[in-house]
């Protein structure tokens, strides 16, 4: 099942396709910036998801109830905080985007009543994170389906309703993704309830309990520090876009989406690893950690190379579907070839994030991604040194992918012996 952190990029997503259907380069290219920009800001904190569904289902492998419903009160009073801090300091976060997106005035002039609209979700996206991040720890994907579901088709039908119909244009795209993060909260906790959870009767001294505090910090700074390497890569992949014009920017951002759906089918395989290697950690049984880590990795590549595939033959039809915009179909034609080649690229490291946060590897996690992002930098700097342009910042994008998942196998081994030594 394709559950893990998709909420976010399917709502920009779904604001691309139409506001892309309204043919104006500038537009598309201010929804797509929009969309980075809030994967950005809320992929920062998508430690309260990953952070939860492993000490979740380490809870439940170790078969300690009552550590569930704390793990989930814990996140849901991190992502309050954070998300009200996101919403009061919209002014200087988007002053700060806007500047480093390098977009044309008229991009940004869009791009404007679209963020501080949308921004207005931060403390729904990140208690939906903790919400979804509980639920999948408990093994139960199907609730969490439901959940990205619902969301998904709320946002669409505002998005048509508010967009096409009441010709709100871009700032209805905004308007949109709140009403749909808010309703999923409200889901989302009424879906936990149903489970036995009552996390706002945790008592709060058993919330502010020290060490495991301690214990959830360590893990959630390892997976924000990681979440900010992986999103420093793609803003300098859309910003490098950018600076090539409205078309480019446009068409980077199209086959952009194209890798994200590709990305939800393979983090559906690191969703169920996570559950799978948490419990098993939680109950101390090293084979059945062995098994599904690997069956994780071998779905993983085996759907990476059908998506690949399916995205070189199919990309087109996609294209055409998300714009209007002769140029801009026209030259993300010309990139899909590489583009294409990024599900396959990506593929080991889905598989070995998802074992890695149900494990808690993420110390390991971070300085791997680290890693992973020097190497990025590099690439980027020899690619733009050989006037490569668009198709060098593709090349790097594949190359920081592969990167990943070749770190993580090279330190597995090792991980596992220590952790069931």
């Amino acid at each position: 099942m394709t559950l893990a952190n998709v909420t976010t990029p399917l709502l920009g997503f779904v604001g691309a396709a139409v506001i892309g259907r309204l043919g104006d380069a500038a537009l598309l290219g201010a929804i797509s910036l929009g969309a980075v920009i809030f994967d950005a800001i809320f992929w920062s904190f998508g430690s309260l998801r990953m952070a939860t569904a492993g000490l979740t289902a380490q809870a439940v492998g170790a078969g300690d109830r009552s550590e569930v419903d704390r793990t989930l009160a814990r996140a849901l009073a991190a992502g309050a905080l954070a998300g009200l801090a996101i919403a009061l300091l919209q002014w200087p976060l988007g002053q700060a985007a806007f500047a480093v997106s390098g977009a044309s005035p008229a991009v940004v002039a869009a791009l404007s009543a679209y963020f501080h609209i949308r921004i207005l979700s931060a403390p729904f996206v990140l208690a939906n994170y903790a919400l979804l991040g509980s639920v999948l720890g408990r093994g139960r994907t199907d609730l969490g389906l439901v959940l990205q579901v619902a969301i998904n088709l709320i946002n669409i039908a505002l998005t048509l309703a508010l967009v096409l119909v009441a010709d709100l244009g871009i700032a209805g795209a905004g308007l949109a993704a709140l009403g749909a993060e808010a309703a999923g909260l409200v889901l989302g906790l009424f879906v936990v309830s149903r489970l036995g959870s009552r996390p706002f009767r945790v008592p709060l001294a058993e919330i502010r309990d020290a060490a495991a505090l301690k214990r959830t910090l360590a893990v959630n700074i390892d997976v924000i520090l990681r979440t900010l390497a992986i999103i420093a890569a793609i803003v300098t992949f859309s910003a490098l876009g950018a600076r090539q014009g409205d078309v480019i920017l446009a068409a980077n951002a199209v086959l952009w989406n194209l890798v994200l759906i590709g990305g939800f089918f393979l983090d559906g395989f690191a969703t169920a690893a996570e559950t799978l290697c948490g419990q098993s950690v939680g109950a101390r049984d090293a084979a059945s950690f062995r098994k599904a880590a690997s069956l994780s990795l071998r779905w993983c590549l085996g759907f990476g190379l059908a998506v690949s595939l399916l995205a070189l033959t199919g990309g087109g039809a996609f294209i055409d579907f998300v714009t209007t915009n002769g140029p801009v179909r026209e030259a993300a034609r010309s990139y899909l070839p590489l583009a294409g080649l990024a599900p396959v690229a990506a593929a080991s490291a889905f598989a070995y994030d998802g074992i890695f946060i149900g494990a808690t590897w993420t110390r390991a996690m971070r300085n791997l991604m680290l890693i992973a992002l020097a190497v990025f930098t590099v690439t980027v700097a020899l690619v733009q040194a050989l006037g490569l342009g668009n198709t060098g910042l593709w090349i790097a994008l594949i190359v920081f992918l592969a990167a990943r998942g070749i770190g993580q196998r090279i330190a597995y081994p090792g991980l596992l012996r220590r952790t069931f030594a």
